[in-house]
């Protein structure tokens, strides 16, 4: 089954109630779907390996790579329980917050996080419930925060705390983690996603956990987080911004330009970058999406993302398939945009140091586009070529030829990619010959179109790209 994508953009989907069936995962795919998240904030280990087992059905029916990847929770940050499940606030009141595990009234109730309690200083502020409720800290000691109400009207159980501007003492993977993450890799999973990433040594200590089995992807959520980007992208394989937590924890006017600074930062160093949460959210109840919604996915996408993401729009929405399709024609209408191609133009990142793959590769999408080539095929046998290749936003499809299933999936998430699993070549008569069958097959060219081909000799040998070729599709 062929499934063509016009489009460079990749979509992730996340996986629910809502997308819980072979036939909607299979519908998904043909609408768009180009990879699945599978939340470990909800559901079961046995539920994940049930949807887990369905996508690799549909992989091998369609022949086409899909990639999988578990988000893990992270620490979730949470007030305790009143008497009466809330309570009503103004403005001006006084409040306490405590470790007491008495359910809560009017006048107080339980912070169950001593390290919050140790970590904030008088005049920082609280967050609850997506920062529906400001508090501003007047007095502490040690085992009680005194606030004063500045904004809110209700508080109810278990509201979601944030706390800006403090870095907390927090493992970024709590014990949970730790077994979903395991549990992850037993499936197979491609990547997984960390949550609440405030410092390098986060990332450090899940690469440690992880051990090479997956890719990594950060989830940047905490301004702390931004403060050591430059750190934080050395160590992973791919980012994820997302805005909803980080929509809390700074001003909602600086999101967008920390949006664009980041994705600048991904595609520089040729990792992949997806923008998550409240895409299209109005979509989970209708089969519209709002303009402003349009708009907010477009700017992810002119902004140079490698791929756009669906949360609860496919997990547990009315609309999942009509939502991927949206998304799939707005980046499609986008990336035909003449003013698109421009900023992907205005802004090449440089090769990456004393590198030959990374000037053979930038050449390739220089020649590819002199000669009006149709595609660029990259030989690779660890997804560096495509990634580099990637970097340059070409206007053309990357048909990443690979032996590697896993390299094949990890790819999924990069701009433009397309992987084919194929056994690798040893002659320069069979790279053409197979380039060009592969190639037709997908229908990516018609025969006689140029391709520029890149590999490395010795055939098979990562990291050696160190081949251009023009050819003709044979």
């Amino acid at each position: 089954m062929t499934i063509k994508r016009n489009r460079h953009t990749k979509i992730l989907a996340t996986l629910g109630p809502s997308s819980d069936t072979k036939e909607t995962l299979l519908n998904l795919v043909k609408a768009g779907m180009d990879n699945v998240r599978m939340n470990f904030s909800h559901g079961t280990h046995a539920d994940h390996k049930r949807r887990f087992d369905m996508i690799r059905e549909i992989e091998a029916e369609t022949g086409r790579p899909i990639g999988i990847i578990a988000d893990m929770q992270g620490p979730k940050l949470r007030v305790g329980h009143f008497k009466n499940k809330s309570i009503s606030l103004t403005e001006g009141q006084n409040f306490t917050f405590d470790l007491n595990d008495a359910p809560g009234d009017e006048t107080r109730v339980q912070l169950p996080h001593p390290e919050i309690i140790n970590a904030v200083n008088i005049g920082d502020r609280l967050l609850m419930d997506d920062g529906k409720v400001r508090a501003i800290i007047n007095d502490k000691g040690s085992d009680f925060l005194s606030v004063t109400i500045e904004a809110g009207t209700k508080l109810s159980n278990n509201k979601g705390v944030n706390v800006p501007n403090v870095e907390l003492p927090i493992p970024a993977l709590t014990e949970k983690d730790k077994i979903d993450l395991e549990a992850a890799l037993d499936l197979g999973a491609d990547w997984i996603a960390q949550s609440f990433v405030q410092r390098p040594e986060d990332v450090k200590e899940a690469q440690n956990l992880i051990n090479g089995r997956a890719k990594l992807i950060v989830k940047l959520e905490k301004p702390s987080a931004l403060e050591y980007l430059d750190e934080i992208l050395e160590l992973t394989d791919a980012v994820m911004v997302a805005r909803g937590d980080l929509g809390v924890e700074i001003p909602p006017e600086n999101v967008p330009a920390a949006q664009k600074r980041i994705i600048r930062a991904c595609r520089a160093l040729g990792k992949p970058v997806i923008v998550a949460t409240q895409m299209l959210e109005s979509m989970i109840e209708a089969p519209q999406p709002t303009r402003a919604e349009a708009s907010d996915v477009a700017t992810a996408i002119y902004d140079g993302a490698d791929c756009v993401m669906l949360s609860a729009e496919t997990a547990a929405g009315n609309y999942p398939i009509e939502a991927v399709s949206m998304m799939d024609r707005i980046a499609t209408s986008v990336e035909q945009d003449d003013l698109y191609r421009k900023i992907m133009d205005a802004d090449h990142p440089k090769t990456l140091g004393n590198n030959a793959s990374d000037s053979i590769t930038a050449a390739a999408y220089q020649v590819a586009m002199d000669v009006n080539a149709a595609a660029i095929v990259n030989y690779t046998t660890s997804g560096s070529t495509a990634l580099r290749t990637a970097r340059h936003r070409p206007t053309v499809p990357v048909l990443c030829l690979t032996e590697s299933e896993q390299t094949a999936r990890h790819l999924c998430l990069s701009y433009g990619v397309r992987p084919v699993v194929t056994i690798d070549v040893d002659n320069f008569d069979d790279m053409v010959s197979r380039a060009s069958r592969i190639i037709r097959t997908k229908n990516l060219a018609d025969k006689n179109d140029a391709i520029v081909i890149t590999a490395g000799v010795p055939f098979g040998t990562p990291g050696s790209t160190n081949i251009l070729r023009i050819a003709s599709v044979e």
